[in-house]
């Protein structure tokens, strides 16, 4: 064999080597998308829990959950529910012999990809009782086992978000979004039951109606929920329009409206019940509505502090939990507000001063508080931050990905992504290798040169900014040098130039620009930018704003988002325009007042990838840390605007999604250093002390 037959053989061998290492599996996903959920990679939530009795130490705070994925939103069952179980053999294994002497916890998990609720026994027969600590408790014999199983509601690849669990003897209670409410901007939201050993599942909102935080009283016969009725989401971000609801947990029937004005709902016995609202004066308090003929409300805690998501225990009239924000913390705490004595008493600042703590339940005895809060260091390594998270998609050709950073996207190989970190543009290898920064300054959107290898474009200036702002598009080689790419400035002036796509054959540049007063789409040339032979000319033309647009694989379309149909209103909708300014028409329509934005093509170009407060909100956003637009999420709909299919579930915001070149395996990539920072924020809106008698005025960020 010559040497000219050698090197075309290893040649071949090569390319059948890539060939077969880039393949998409047959029986997978033939399409990826990855997006952004802000704040997300930092949450790793478990639920802990601390005796009622204090004061407590750090030794005396135990964590329930087992540090794998996020954990949250508890609820301790009343009475031992093992013999309910299906899988009694897994039970039996486990050698949990005397179930009286074991911690139950339910509670939702993120794990595998996908919003479920699991129950955690913990067997703790062999620790002397005064040596229940936490060192002792996450060393004892657990049992795991997953409540909706394969013959409940989310089975046949339904994915939901699930929240807000509770027992009631053997059926659970909780709220799943698996229900597409056929209305947009109308939440998928609602409350079922779930018979425990058969996996039975009844809905128990009406059609047409969301619920949210739904509480069981002690008795199991009522449930009380969080509702707008048939009015509707009116698209609040911070205090949702909610009444409080009451129907009997066996049916939904006899479903009745008892308090204007609250949230999550919480029973001390048959007629009494503890619910949050934000009051005239602004300040987030605690009210009690005693359910008689005629309802009598009062509020419990005083202003000068936020106290929402309160908790009860059955009989107990003593006291009450609460999450808290007062005005020398920068964090969320857990406190017992003495309802006798009219105080408070820090639960969890003495322990975790510098710690959000979210969501409080207590026990059925009400000697434990349960919570929880991101674990830091303390789990094990048993959560790597990862770069990639894989979620299970409802669609099984799309593998879907949550990306730990904003505005990702992909080289035309799709061996790298390109995204924002506030302040700063990176580039990363798929594999999670090669982070580095290539931009130092303040910007966001990123989309890579299809023709010039190594370009990636970007706007470098602040975010959300009036049409005059100094904003200006740039393209960096990111391969040019590895210690400082270098850059180019392709507009001049500023005037809000952002959200650049370029053309598939690497010649045109689309972008949207603020120079006439309104922003509207331009194309100018993508090597000299408006300054060269090729000038720049105007797409779009209005009183209106055009934004986030791109432009398609085959060239023959330009998405966007806009306002044109009430410009200033705070709604946009999904168009597309052919390049020459021909045939714009609308693709999405998020309801009066809705939010369609980022869109992003398919490889193949007949799909559109987008987010949008389609589906509404899914859960109260006090609920959560810090989202600017907790009704976020990713969907896709064909180019003709047929097909419309929601991918992720959660109350979270989603956004910035990005479609990949290649298909990409489901499975998680890791970084390779680093675990879960825990630097989220707290819901902004909580940091302001109000001025009383003033209501806090909601805002949403422009685009």
């Amino acid at each position: 064999m010559n040497r000219i037959t050698i090197l075309c053989f290893c040649f071949f061998l090569s390319l059948i080597i890539i060939f077969v290492s880039t393949a998409p599996d047959l029986d997978g996903p033939t399409t990826s998308i990855i997006f952004t959920t802000l704040g997300r990679a930092d949450y790793a939530f478990d639920v802990f829990s601390l005796p009622a009795q204090g004061p407590s130490t750090v030794f005396d705070e135990l964590r329930i959950t087992d540090g794998q994925s996020v954990n949250f939103n508890g609820h301790f069952p009343a009475s031992p529910i093992i013999s309910i179980l299906p899988n009694q053999t897994l039970i039996e294994s486990s050698g949990l012999k005397r179930p009286d002497e074991s911690m139950q916890t339910v509670y939702v998990t993120e794990r595998n990809g996908s919003s479920s609720i699991y129950l955690d026994i913990i067997y703790y027969d062999e620790i002397p009782r005064n040596s229940r600590r936490r060192s002792a408790l996450e060393t004892a014999v657990r049992v795991q086992v997953p409540l909706l199983g394969t013959n409940s509601e989310h089975s046949n690849g339904r994915i939901s978000m699930k929240d807000r669990p509770s027992i009631v003897g053997e059926d659970l209670v909780y709220v799943s979004t698996h229900e597409d409410s056929g209305v947009p901007r109308k939440s998928w939201a609602a409350v079922y039951l779930t018979h425990l050993p058969t996996g039975s599942t009844r809905r128990l909102t009406p059609y047409g109606v969301a619920d949210y935080s739904p509480a069981v009283s002690p008795s199991g016969v009522w449930t009380a929920v969080a509702s707008y009725g048939e009015e509707g989401w009116g698209g609040e971000v911070e205090e949702l329009s909610t009444d409080i609801y009451v129907f009997r947990t066996r049916d939904g029937s006899e479903r009745t409206k008892v308090v204007e004005h609250g949230g999550w709902p919480c029973w001390v016995d048959e007629s009494t019940l503890f619910f949050h609202r934000r009051g005239a004066d602004g300040w987030w308090s605690i009210y009690r509505a005693i359910l008689t003929e005629s309802v009598v409300i009062e509020r419990v805690t005083p202003p000068g502090l936020h106290a929402f998501t309160p908790a009860t225990s059955p009989g107990n009239k003593n006291f009450i939990a609460v999450a808290t924000r007062r005005p020398d913390s920068d964090f969320r705490h857990i406190e017992l507000f003495d309802l006798l004595r009219k105080e408070f008493r820090a639960l969890t600042r003495p322990i975790s001063p510098q710690t959000h703590h979210f969501n409080p339940f207590i026990s059925p005895d009400s000697t434990r508080i349960g919570y929880h809060r991101c674990r830091g260091d303390s789990n094990g390594g048993k959560s790597p931050q990862l770069l990639l998270e894989n979620l299970k998609s409802p669609l099984p050709e799309i593998s879907l990905f949550r990306f730990d950073g904003s505005f990702p996207s992909f080289s035309p190989t799709g061996d790298r992504i390109a995204y924002i970190e506030f302040p700063g543009v990176y580039v990363v290898n798929r594999d999670g290798s090669g982070r580095r920064e290539v931009f130092p300054g303040m910007a966001f959107s990123t989309a890579w040169d299809r023709k010039r290898r190594g370009v990636v474009y970007t706007n470098a200036g602040p975010t959300f900014a009036t049409e005059s702002t100094e904003v200006d598009i740039i393209s960096i080689n990111v391969d040019d040098d590895v210690d400082q790419p270098s850059y180019k400035r392709l507009t001049t002036g500023g005037k809000n130039n952002a959200f650049p796509s370029p053309s598939p054959d690497g010649k045109w540049i689309v972008f949207r620009s603020g120079r006439s007063g309104h922003k509207n789409l331009y194309i100018m040339d993508a090597v000299e930018g408006e300054r060269g032979g090729n000038g720049i000319h105007r797409l779009t033309e209005g009183p209106w704003t055009d934004t986030m647009c791109n432009w398609s694989p085959d060239g023959d379309w330009i998405a966007f988002a806009s306002d044109r149909e009430n410009p200033g209103g705070g709604g946009f909708e999904l168009f597309v325009i052919h390049p020459n300014g021909t045939g714009l028409r609308k693709v999405v329509q998020s309801g009066s007042g809705g939010r369609t934005n980022h869109p992003w093509f398919s490889p193949d170009g007949k799909r559109i990838a987008f987010t949008s407060d389609y589906a509404a909100v899914s859960a109260e956003p006090i609920s959560n840390s810090h989202h600017y637009q907790p009704y976020g999420e990713i969907f896709v709909v064909n180019l003709d605007g047929s097909g419309i299919h929601r991918l992720t579930h959660n109350s979270y915001e989603d956004g910035t999604p990005a479609w990949a070149p290649n298909p990409i395996r489901p499975v998680d990539v890791k970084l390779p250093k680093g675990g879960p920072r825990c630097s989220f924020e707290d819901c902004h809106w909580l940091n302001n002390s109000p001025n009383h008698g003033v209501d806090q005025q909601q805002s949403e960020p422009r685009c």
